[in-house]
């Protein structure tokens, strides 16, 4: 059966030109199409009205944990895709090679968001507490990661946390041991950054193109710049490397004054994400659309801050298919307002307020095509009016 949608009278931002532009958008069957071809398709075509509304395609939070009960963290998928417009959801290394099976069986197959993940290098992932990396015999074999890794196409990569309180002893040996599994399954790493040991120092070095560093913002010493502002050499090394650098707000991991010296001495693009879970989802993280409103707070573009969900994080896990309007590919779409409701205050992981007038807020959410979410209904339902 033909099922067409047409989103009528929106603001439609293409992360490609990064260009907004009143126009229709045409889905057939889970896909983009031309919009005169919704109409010769035949069958039932739903109009989804977007009037004073952003559209743009699915965003994609690349930094959360959603293993629900079975971490200390994780947190309903859906609460956090869909229901605030993220129709794909990455989870950073909430599970390992031991217990992926469960996160697929009660989260991946169970969610209406989609869910990818980079697994963490520990076998055990964060479901034995938060100090994975210790135990260099706890971690991941070669055998065990091309077994996984083959299986599994949800598996986008390898999550390393190298932080002190994570490695231990263990140093930067675990972020060795990941640059050699990920070089022969030939997957990126994400690596989380935060207090030393080990010092930024010995992580840049053994990261290459295509890996992701994430927290890369954050208010702690020994960051990727210095009190003057300048990046370190390491970190402008690996950026040149092709080494992406992402956002990860999470509790304790975004600095409004870090990303305020960024921006004022350096016009490279992130990816923004949430690293969203259980106790930092009504402060300080609240959302992805929440933390891309930080971003406009901070003077960042809006074109910008929606290429850094859609078309960045799509290229960084190499989605050919989503981040994109081209048509033929998956109809993700994230329909959104920014409205003028007053000062908001927002606040980042070091407890420094920023106010701003405007907040990015969810609407109606498309996943493959199909409506998930719209605000004034809930999941699966729509505001769609009929074309007389």
């Amino acid at each position: 059966m033909i099922q067409g949608i047409i989103i009528q009278n929106g603001f439609v931002i293409d992360p490609e030109t990064l260009t907004i532009s009143k126009k229709e958008i045409g889905i057939v069957n889970g896909v983009f199409t031309a919009v005169e071809d919704v109409i010769q398709a035949g069958g039932e075509v739903q109009y989804i009205d977007a009037t004073n509304h952003y559209v743009a395609p699915g965003f994609i939070d690349l930094h959360a944990h959603v293993f629900e009960d079975y971490t200390e963290l994780g947190i309903e998928p859906d609460l956090v895709g869909i229901d605030q417009g993220v129709t794909t959801i990455v989870d950073a290394g909430s599970a390992g090679y031991e217990n992926y099976p469960i996160f697929k069986e009660t989260v991946i197959e169970k969610s209406k968001t989609e869910i990818l993940a980079f697994l963490n290098l520990s076998r055990k992932g964060l479901c034995n507490g938060l100090s994975e990396l210790a135990k260099l015999d706890e971690l991941m074999t070669l055998k065990e990661a091309n077994e996984i890794f083959q299986q599994e196409q949800s598996l986008v990569g390898i999550k390393a946390r190298m932080s002190g309180s994570v490695v231990k002893n263990s140093g930067i040996k675990p972020l060795v041991h990941a640059r050699q599994l990920a070089d022969r399954l030939g997957k990126p790493i994400m690596v989380h950054i935060g207090n030393p040991p080990p010092p930024l120092q010995e992580i840049f070095p053994l990261l290459k193109q295509g890996d992701i560093v994430t927290h890369a913002f954050h208010g702690k010493k020994h960051g990727i710049l210095t009190e003057s502002g300048d990046m370190i050499p390491e970190a402008r090394s690996a950026i040149e490397r092709g080494v992406r650098f992402d956002v990860g707000h999470g509790t304790s991991s975004f600095s409004y004054k870090t990303m305020k010296r960024f921006k004022d001495n350096y016009d490279l693009p992130f990816t923004i994400s949430t690293d969203i879970y259980k106790n930092n989802y009504a402060t300080p993280v609240g959302s992805l659309m929440v933390t891309m409103t930080k971003l406009l707070a901070l003077g960042y573009r809006l074109t910008d801050v929606v290429a850094a969900v859609t078309k960045r994080a799509a290229d960084t896990l190499h989605l050919t298919e989503q981040g994109t309007f081209r048509l033929g590919t998956i109809a993700d779409v994230t329909i959104f307002g920014l409205k003028e409701e007053g000062m908001s205050t927002l606040i980042d992981s070091e407890g420094e307020q920023l106010s701003y007038h405007q907040v990015l807020t969810p609407y109606i959410t498309v996943k493959t095509g199909k409506v998930a979410y719209t605000k004034e209904n809930g999941r699966e339902s729509a505001r769609i009016i009929p074309q007389e």
